[in-house]
Formats: structure tokens, sequence, C-alpha cells
């Protein structure tokens, strides 16, 4: 796994699509439902504690956040979805600005799918899957929190998974565990793949 992830840095936060870095480069965005892990996994695979701000309240990142590796590569940090106390206009701009996203900005080139390991593949899972299938994006699906679930549990969560996306092309899964830093070497060598650093 590279070590360039270590190097990340913030480089801005916008609420809307218009205020998007250039659409040049190489992007990774991390997706999942609100507090489902997106930020500790984001600083896990970083070796930063801080760098994406980590909240115990659902819901709170709602912007789209960008994380520098160099000038041609970033992170992305995409607003949680599914939360119940968002109103539902933002719910409404949310979900049109996320399919603009995934639909039109060219330097997209994988996704990282974060799903708590108790509670795999809601709907809105599923709506954020069928948007990277749909725009042939390479997905990495991670089970978050996989610690809090005993061996048998988590292995039984990730084959019910792995059997429900069975169907669909360059889509992954694997255990995650931001706590025991479980899968972060997988979840690393992926994101070469994504970035093209390896073959």
């Amino acid at each position: 796994m590279s070590n360039i992830y270590h190097q990340a840095k913030f480089l801005l936060s916008c609420p809307s699509l218009k205020g998007c870095p250039e659409d040049q480069g190489y992007e990774v965005v991390f997706a999942g439902r609100s507090n489902a892990g997106k930020s500790s996994a984001i600083n896990t695979i970083t070796l930063q504690k801080k760098l994406a701000k980590v909240s115990r309240t659902p819901g709170r990142t709602q912007h789209l956040v960008f994380f520098e590796l160099d000038e041609n590569h970033r992170l992305v940090d995409l607003p949680g979805y599914g939360y119940a106390k968002v109103p539902e206009h933002i719910k409404q701009q949310w979900q049109k600005d996320m399919g603009e996203y995934f639909a039109q900005r060219q330097c997209l080139v994988g996704a990282v799918l974060v799903m708590d390991a108790r509670r795999p593949l809601t709907k809105f899972d599923q709506m954020m899957l069928d948007w990277c299938v749909g725009a042939n994006l390479p997905t990495q699906i991670i089970l978050t929190k996989s610690d809090k679930l005993k061996k048998g549990a988590a292995k039984n969560s990730l084959l019910k998974v792995k059997r429900e996306v069975e169907q669909y092309p360059y889509v992954d899964v694997q255990l995650f565990s931001s706590l025991k830093k479980q899968g972060l070497e997988a979840l690393g060598l992926r994101l070469d793949t994504f970035f093209g650093y390896v073959s």
C-alpha cells in the first residue's frame, strides 16, 4: 500500500457542486450512511486522528470535503445520507447533487462505500451503490465497526453482502475496523488500484 495517504491534507469544504475543485486529476469518494464511520475510515487510512472531523451526531457532515494527497490526487468525504432529522429540502438537494456528481465528475476513479457491519445495505446504501455501478465506478464496500460483532456474526454479515452484490462488476467487500485497524492494508491496496499506483 502506498504511503501517499499519510500526507493527506485538508483542501476545501463546499456545500454544493459549484465549489468543487476543477474536474481534473483523480478522485476517490468515501460515501456512507450518517454515522457509519466514513470520517473514521479516512483518518485510519491516512494515519491522522483529526483530518476528517468525527462526530457522534449523525448527519453532521453536510458538505463535500476534499483532502489533497498531491496536486493530482484527492480523497472526498461526501455528506452522510439517510439521517431522519435532516430537513427534507436538504435531503432532496443532496440526492440531486450526488446524482450529478457521480454522473458528471470526470476525475472520479473509485468509490469506498462505507456500511456499518451491523446494518449493511440499507435502501440508501443500495441507491449509492446503483450510482457507482451506473457510473462504471470501481467500488470497495467496507463493513465498518466489525469489532463490535463476534467473529461468526461479522463473517455472516460479510457473506451476506457479498451475495447481494455478486452480480455487480468491480465491486469488492471487506470487513473493516478503525479501532482495531482491521482491513487497513486491504483498503489501502484497493485505493492504490483506483489511483493507478498498481495495475
